[in-house]
């Protein structure tokens, strides 16, 4: 049956991908995101350009309307102050006008990084929460506003997503694509043996769809998504070098010295890459998804190699039209910094 879906950060890359899950499947979308909704499906999408912290558009954004799905979110290169007043007080706003709105599921995106840096593995839905910096603690705060909400008879499922990629997607995943297309190597912390875990954003979808669908009171508690197939970050990393068809190889770089440089870099703000990246991309880092599969029935469809394979392929066919553009959200290349040099070197 045909539903009304609120997508909040619907002109993001999540937002624009679970857009065309949704209407491929005959649903009726309301996209609310601060930034403009500049994609073809414009004319299919009711558009409301505008802030989730701002409680008179949100009631307006909120207005008959079956399913909301929060993914908005302000990234880790936004300021603390921004990054709390959209993750956290942006999110009650909605929650409180979802249930005075009768609203029958409010699915909110969270995310792994609320597990802070894992000491085992597989990481379960009920380990303990550590944030790391303003992004990681800000998740956790608004999942705490979730079950506040839950409480008060809203049903609330809360999705944390590993790392996701898919088409649209750049940020961070914009180096590695770049210097595989140059032709370069392509530096890991470490010898690169650890295992990592990502998701594909139509896999991620599909959670979110059976969020939306499945009996309300298995929808109503926290998931981890992830790729059910997964490998090392050498073999991630080396499935698209390895795509790209000039010999690139992974290198392994020390990581006490790199992971130095790095946080110096960042203190400067001559590099993208914040602490959430390098202090966790030399280690082990998966979650069980077992809960999502044996309540939900999810299925992956997409293993970390294949992932980021259809990300390069969209990269290479959108390359021309990314030139000179730059930003903080994933949707555009990060400015690379020092960075840009460092290619030299590989």
């Amino acid at each position: 049956m045909a539903s009304r879906y609120l997508i909040t950060g619907g002109a993001g890359f999540l937002g624009i991908n679970l857009v065309r899950y949704l209407l491929e499947r005959g649903h009726a979308i309301r996209s609310l995101d601060i930034a403009p909704f500049d994609y073809p499906e414009q004319t299919a999408v009711e558009v409301i350009q505008g802030d989730i912290r701002d409680p008179d558009t949100v009631e307006r954004a909120m207005r008959d309307v079956d399913i909301v799905v929060h993914c908005a979110a302000a990234l880790p290169l936004y300021s603390a102050e921004d990054i709390f007043s959209t993750e956290v007080e942006g999110t009650r706003i909605l929650l409180e006008a979802a249930l005075r709105h009768g609203v029958s599921r409010f699915i909110h995106i969270s995310s792994t990084a609320v597990y802070g840096i894992p000491d085992h593995h597989p990481i379960l839905e009920d380990d303990r929460v550590e944030g790391v910096g303003a992004y990681g603690t800000a998740k956790i705060a608004a999942e705490a506003a979730c079950a506040e909400f839950r409480e008060k008879g809203l049903i609330v499922p809360v999705l944390r997503p590993k790392t996701f990629v898919g088409p649209e997607r750049l940020g961070v995943f914009e180096l590695l694509y770049d210097w595989a297309w140059e032709g370069r190597n392509f530096p890991v912390l470490g010898p690169g043996d650890n295992l990592y875990q990502l998701l594909d954003v139509e896999d991620l979808c599909q959670a979110i769809s059976l969020c939306a669908t499945c009996d309300p009171a298995l929808a109503n508690d926290t998931f981890n998504v992830a790729a059910g197939e997964f490998g090392t970050m050498r073999d991630n990393f080396q499935a698209v070098l390895d795509k790209a068809g000039h010999g690139g190889k992974v290198v392994g770089l020390p990581v006490g010295p790199a992971i130095w440089l790095l946080r110096i870099l960042e203190r400067l703000h001559l590099s993208p890459l914040y602490p959430w990246v390098y202090e966790t991309a030399g280690q082990d880092s998966w979650v069980s998804i077992e809960r999502v599969e044996s309540r939900l029935g999810y299925a992956p469809q997409y293993s970390n190699r294949q992932a980021l394979i259809r990300n390069y392929e969209w990269y290479l066919a959108h390359r021309a039209e990314l030139k000179g553009r730059s930003g903080i959200s994933h949707r555009v290349p990060w400015k690379q910094g020092l960075l840009r040099l460092a290619r030299y070197f590989f």
